[in-house]
C-alpha cells in the first residue's frame, strides 16, 4: 500500500465547519447575543435616556403651541437646541409613556446600528471572506460596544439616525434621484451635516473646472453627480426651513436670529464630553471661552480637512484606494472638529472610520497601518474620556492637569491624525502613479460600485 493510499483527509473541527458553511446564521446569533447583552448592560447601568425625554418634551411643546426655546425639560432643566423642524418630527414621541419610549428608543437605535454597519460596508466595499448579511451583522455586533454608540443609546440620542441618513446619500449610485434627500433632512435636524453640502458642491465645482479645461461646454462640464446631490440636499434643507417657518413662525424666527448663535446653549464647552477643538482649547487654556484661539484653529483645520476631503472625492480610486470613503469620512471628521460642540456620542462616525482603517491595513499589510487601525479602535472603545473627574455644577474640567487634558483630547487627536493622513494620501495620489492593486472594485456591492468609481 502506497503512502498516498494511507493518507486520511484532514478533518475540520465541527464548530469551524459549521461557521464556514453557515456564516450568516452564526453572525446573526452573535449579533443577537451582543445586542441582548448590550440591552441588559444598559438596563443594569440604569441609563436615563435623558435626551430622548427632552425630544418628547419638544414634541409636547409643539403640540401645545408653547415657546420651544423657553422650554426646559427633565430634572436637569435642559433646553432645546435643535431647529424647529426637528421638534416637529419629535411630536409622535408624545404618544408613548416613559417606559415604552425608552424601549422604543433602544430598539430603534439598535436597528439603526445594523443600518450603519450595512452602509459602512457599502461605503468601503465588501470583503470577499464574508457574504454581505454576515459581514453586516458581525460588524454591528462588535461596533455597538464602542463608546460613541454606547453613549448615544445611553442618552437616547439621534446621532445614528443622522449618520445613516448622510451615508445613505453618499453610497447611492451615480445619478440616483434620491441622493441628497437624506443629507438635506439631516441638516434640517442638526445643522452640522450641512458641511456635507458644501463638500459636495466644492467637489462638483472642481470636477466641472477639470472638464471645462478639456474643452467641454460649461453646461456639460458642470452637470455632474456631486453638484446634483448638493443641489438636492440644499433644496430639501430649504424645504425643512420653509415648512417649520410656516408651522412655527415665532420659534423659527427666534431660532435663526438668536438661538443658532448661542454656542454655549447645549452645555459647558469645557466639559470632558465635548470632543472637538473648542473643548480641547477650553480645557487647555482653563477658560470657558477660547475665543479667537478656537476661531483661528477651527479655520485652519476646517480648510485643510475640507480641501483634503474634496481632493479625495475627485481622485481616481486607481490612484487612491477607497477614495470616496476617505472623502466622506474626512468631511465628517472636519465637521466634528470645527463644530462649537461635538459631544462624544456625535463620533459614531468611528464605526466606518475604523472599518476603513482596517481595510487599508489589510491591503497594505504594514506594521504601522495595522497598529494604527488597532489602536484607533481600542481608543474608541476605551471610554478614557470619562476616566477624569467631570461634573457639571463644579466645572472641574477647568482645572485639569496635563495628563487629564490628554485623556479628554483623545477623539480630537484621532481626528487630527486622520486628517493629516488623508492630506498626505491625497498629495501622494496627485503626484504619484496609480496604486498597484485595489481589491475593492470587484468586491464592492453592485449598487455602490458606480458611485465608488464615478
Amino acid at each position: 500500500m502506497t503512502s498516498t493510499q494511507t493518507r486520511r483527509p484532514a478533518r475540520t473541527h465541527p464548530v469551524r465547519a459549521f461557521v464556514l458553511h453557515r456564516p450568516t446564521l452564526c453572525a446573526a446569533v452573535l449579533c443577537l447575543v451582543s445586542f441582548t447583552g448590550f440591552w441588559i448592560a444598559q438596563r443594569a447601568a440604569q441609563v436615563s435616556m435623558v435626551d430622548l425625554l427632552v425630544y418628547r418634551a419638544e414634541g409636547w411643546t409643539v403640540r401645545n403651541a408653547a415657546d420651544l426655546y423657553d422650554m426646559r425639560a427633565t430634572v436637569h432643566s435642559l433646553p432645546n437646541t435643535y431647529p424647529p423642524f426637528a421638534s416637529m418630527l419629535f411630536t409622535p414621541l408624545t404618544l408613548m409613556a416613559t417606559g415604552t419610549l425608552r424601549v422604543f428608543g433602544t430598539a430603534f437605535n439598535l436597528a439603526l446600528m445594523v443600518a450603519l454597519a450595512h452602509l459602512s460596508l457599502r461605503l468601503t466595499g465588501l470583503p470577499r471572506a464574508l457574504p454581505r448579511p454576515a459581514a453586516v451583522l458581525a460588524l454591528a455586533a462588535v461596533a455597538v460596544w464602542c463608546e460613541p454608540v454606547w453613549t448615544t443609546l445611553r442618552y437616547g440620542q439621534i446621532n445614528l439616525l443622522v449618520t445613516v441618513a448622510v451615508l445613505w446619500d453618499l453610497t447611492r449610485r451615480a445619478g440616483h434621484r434620491g441622493a441628497g434627500i437624506g443629507t438635506g433632512i439631516a441638516a434640517g435636524i442638526k445643522l452640522t451635516p450641512g458641511l456635507f453640502v458644501v463638500f459636495l458642491a466644492l467637489a462638483g465645482l472642481v470636477t466641472g473646472v477639470r472638464r471645462l479645461r478639456m474643452s467641454l461646454g460649461p453646461l456639460a462640464a458642470f452637470r455632474n453627480d456631486d453638484l446634483r446631490r448638493a443641489a438636492v440636499a440644499t433644496a430639501v434643507f430649504a424645504a425643512t426651513v420653509g415648512l417649520s417657518a410656516l408651522a412655527l413662525p415665532h420659534d423659527s424666527r427666534r431660532f435663526w436670529t438668536e438661538v443658532v448663535f448661542s454656542a454655549d446653549r447645549p452645555g459647558e464647552v469645557e466639559g470632558a464630553g465635548n470632543q472637538n477643538l473648542r473643548g480641547v482649547l477650553a480645557r487647555l487654556l482653563h477658560t470657558t471661552d477660547p475665543g479667537p484661539w478656537w476661531v483661528a484653529t477651527a479655520a485652519v483645520i476646517g480648510c485643510v480637512g475640507l480641501a483634503a476631503a474634496v481632493a479625495a472625492q475627485v481622485t481616481d480610486e486607481r490612484r487612491l484606494p477607497y477614495a470616496r470613503a476617505w472623502a466622506a469620512l474626512g468631511c465628517a471628521v472636519t465637521a466634528l472638529m470645527i463644530s462649537p460642540v461635538s459631544w462624544s456620542h456625535h463620533w459614531v462616525w468611528a464605526v466606518p472610520m475604523a472599518l476603513l482603517l482596517a481595510l487599508e491595513a489589510a491591503r497594505r499589510r504594514t506594521a504601522v497601518w495595522i497598529a494604527g487601525a488597532v489602536v484607533t479602535w481600542q481608543l474608541f472603545c476605551s471610554f478614557m474620556i470619562w476616566y477624569v473627574p467631570h461634573a457639571r455644577p463644579t466645572r472641574v474640567e477647568l482645572h485639569q492637569n496635563p495628563a487629564q487634558m490628554l485623556l479628554t483630547a483623545v477623539y480630537p487627536l484621532i481626528g487630527v491624525v486622520f486628517l493629516a493622513v488623508l492630506a498626505r494620501l491625497t498629495l501622494r495620489a496627485a503626484r504619484g502613479p496609480a496604486a498597484r492593486s485595489l481589491p475593492r472594485p470587484a468586491e464592492a456591492p453592485r449598487d455602490s460600485s458606480s458611485y465608488a468609481r464615478g
